[in-house]
């Protein structure tokens, strides 16, 4: 018996069929599968044509660039997904909001995202799996939560994860058009001038130092990736200079506009007004700064007192990819950095 050219799969967890219409002549199979499809990406999809998982009126189809043909049946059988490497651990988790799709989080700090050296377990990722258990459908045929977008360890706040494929992809692409809102808190050194702005300046890994970004010279560089933020300092607190009365420290809100690694970090140190207990970014000005003596004792005894950088992610918002739902979560500061603002409030402002 002649063996098949392609791996076939034998048992799926289902199969997809879609007929194509007159109108999809001459599109590439893998565009046509995630457009159709709905629930894989296009980069799945190309995965499982080249893995045998994709056949047109019952031939297995194994290039991604074939041409749509009008009438012909095109299968897609969805494997069951393996399992993740990462371990299931059980770990609590402030739930704001969960369905079949998506899971919003309250993350505190000191909490990694994803396992990485140093923090191979007790990340987020490593809680999801134990808390969706059977519940996720798998992403690009991992049974693993979707992650799209990343807190740092050191961050708290609210951020989603999807728990099905066609979630992930609808997260990705909300995310890729920048229609999320998504606004952080932090507490920074000084104030920027002026106190409310956008900084627009493209962002790139450090040619010094590979584990910290900055701010590239030249946006047209292919290594740099344009990040904007809008910020508005909410509130200010005492004062760091008597002759220029710039402010010892800010309350600031940041909007993204888009999400660059450490964007919000980065930006605020290169505007000046770099965020309290960064200890990668925030070095350049000390506790001095805040003043000294018996009447900033409070202050520094709190900014000391902090034991990451003064960022929280308070708000997220955005249309559910799958039910079309107006999604909307709010969180307020943990109770380090409300201690933080309560001590900086007491900052002589003379």
């Amino acid at each position: 018996m002649t063996q098949p050219a392609f791996p076939v799969y034998k048992a799926a967890m289902r199969r997809i069929e879609i007929v194509a219409a007159p109108e999809d002549a001459g599109q590439r199979l893998d565009a046509f599968l995630a457009a159709k499809a709905g629930e894989i990406s296009r980069t799945r999809a190309k995965a499982l044509i080249e893995e045998g998982a994709v056949t047109v009126d019952g031939q297995p189809e194994s290039s991604p660039r074939a041409a749509i043909k009008p009438g012909s049946v095109y299968a897609v059988a969805l494997p069951a997904p393996v399992a993740a490497l990462p371990q299931a651990e059980d770990i609590s988790l402030d739930i704001l909001f969960e369905d079949a799709h998506l899971l919003i989080i309250n993350k505190p700090a000191g909490m990694a995202v994803h396992p990485a050296p140093g923090s191979e377990d007790g990340t987020l990722v490593n809680a999801l799996l134990y808390h969706c258990k059977g519940q996720l459908s798998g992403i690009g045929g991992v049974e693993r939560p979707g992650i799209v977008h990343r807190l740092d360890k050191l961050t708290s706040g609210v951020m989603v994860a999807a728990k099905s494929e066609a979630a992930h992809t609808g997260l990705a692409a909300l995310f890729e058009r920048h229609d999320i809102e998504r606004i952080y808190l932090a507490v920074t050194r000084g104030a920027p001038r002026p106190l409310s702005g956008t900084v627009d300046a493209a962002i790139a890994r450090s040619q010094t130092d590979r584990k910290k970004m900055s701010v590239h010279r030249n946006p047209e560089s292919p290594s740099a990736r344009r990040a904007v933020t809008h910020y508005r300092a909410g509130e200010t607190f005492g004062v760091r200079d008597k002759h220029t009365r710039m402010p010892a420290a800010a309350l600031i809100e940041c909007r993204l506009e888009t999400g660059r690694t450490h964007q919000i970090r980065v930006h605020m140190a290169h505007i000046g007004a770099p965020i309290l207990g960064d200890p990668v970014y925030g070095r350049q000005m000390g506790l001095t700064a805040l003043g000294s003596g018996d009447r900033h004792a409070a202050a520094l005894a709190g900014v000391k007192a902090l034991s990451r950088q003064a960022l929280h992610a308070a708000v997220l918002g955005f249309v559910h990819p799958v039910t079309g739902e107006d999604l909307h979560f709010e969180v307020p500061v943990p109770d380090d950095m409300a201690g933080l603002i309560a001590a900086l409030k007491r900052l002589p402002k003379d």
